[in-house]
């Protein structure tokens, strides 16, 4: 009888199907440490603005309670939305 293999998928919802019915101990001779994240969701966008316009952008955030990069995101993803 042969021994069931690892997946090779990049598939969420296929590894965690696999992962619900098995466990893994039974795979530790085929595991290898990864140095970094495997799965990367968010990205991180560096924006440059005049010194004035940052310093408005400063006191919206805080007049809200919010970061800058906070309120930034919310106008982003509201206008994303909004297409």
């Amino acid at each position: 009888m042969s021994k069931e293999r690892l997946p090779k998928t990049d598939s969420i919802e296929e590894l965690a199907q696999f992962w619900d019915t098995h466990d893994l101990t039974d795979f530790e001779d085929e595991l290898e440490e990864v140095p970094g994240p495997v799965f990367s969701h968010d990205m991180t966008v560096t924006l440059r603005l005049p010194a004035n316009d940052a310093a408005a952008v400063r006191k919206m955030a805080h007049s809200k309670g919010l970061a800058e990069a906070e309120l930034i995101r919310s106008w982003v993803l509201e206008k994303l939305h909004a297409s």
